[in-house]
């Protein structure tokens, strides 16, 4: 067994060189799976999670995240990245205490959003003593802290936003800086160049584009899925389920994982 504070090691470890996928599973099985296929890391995705819930991405309350987040992390070996949205606060000291108990769950690594929850960002000097809180939360427990500048989320798609942002993130202490939606590669470039030496993370979450390999010669050091698996699982379902609704037909079971297949996987002792 993996201790969590050797989780928390290998995590800040996978951030110093190199690029590596974080992919974000929304169960615990898909956690166990994705461990099997070897990833290093995983990291929660609160729209993956709400949706399997029949609830809409941003209204999972506190309580019932955390409860998955430790569920996640006790499902794997790995560490773990918690998607925390925006720490259920507006104040700094409401997402200190907030972040307090996302550490206790067990997490490698922690995510900050700067969008107050209703499409609108937190102004910046608000958003950096929210970090500079979080950062006071996580230090003495070695979990990262991410900032994420939710710009490109809320159509505020200027990158001179977008690094100021960030760069006031990382003087405030975040160890990691994530700006999801950022897709063109010389703003890619710009922000990592901006924030250096701390790491960015990249969200891809669509085919095409670029790549891991692209990523890692942009100075990207992770780059995270968000709730496109869990989507693509809803893709299967949808496309099985629909035929059947519409015609009673059964050919959107074919490509179905064979229960034998998943029963053995299943059954095995992690």
């Amino acid at each position: 067994m993996t201790s969590i504070a050797e989780r928390r090691q290998i995590f800040r470890e996978l951030h110093r060189a190199g690029c590596f996928v974080i992919p974000n599973p929304w169960d615990a099985g898909s956690a166990k799976y994705l461990e099997h296929l070897g990833f290093k890391a995983v990291a929660t995705t609160s729209a993956g999670f709400a949706f399997s819930r029949g609830m809409a991405d941003g209204t999972v309350g506190l309580d019932l995240m955390l409860a998955h987040i430790r569920e996640i992390v006790e499902a794997t070996e790995l560490p773990v990245n918690a998607d925390f949205e925006n720490g259920y606060g507006d104040k700094p000291e409401e997402v200190a205490e907030n972040i307090s108990l996302c550490v206790e769950t067990g997490v490698a690594g922690v995510s900050i959003e700067d969008n107050r929850g209703d499409q609108t960002l937190y102004e910046i000097e608000l958003a950096a003593d929210r970090i500079r809180a979080a950062k006071q939360a996580t230090a003495d427990s070695g979990a990262m802290l991410v900032g994420r500048a939710e710009c490109f989320l809320v159509g505020q798609n200027e990158i001179g936003e977008v690094i100021r942002r960030l760069t006031a993130y990382a003087d405030a202490g975040a160890d990691c800086l994530y700006a999801p939606g950022i897709r063109e590669r010389d703003q890619i470039t710009a922000l990592v160049q901006a924030v250096a030496p701390k790491p960015v993370n990249l969200l891809i979450s669509a085919p095409g584009g670029v790549t891991i390999r692209d990523a890692e010669q942009l100075g990207v050091r992770r780059v995270s899925v968000g709730g496109a698996l869990a989507r693509a699982a809803w893709g299967g379902f949808i496309n099985a389920a629909k035929p059947l609704a519409e015609h009673g037909v059964f050919d959107g079971f074919a490509g179905a994982t064979p229960h034998g297949e998943l029963q053995k996987f299943f059954s095995r002792k992690f």
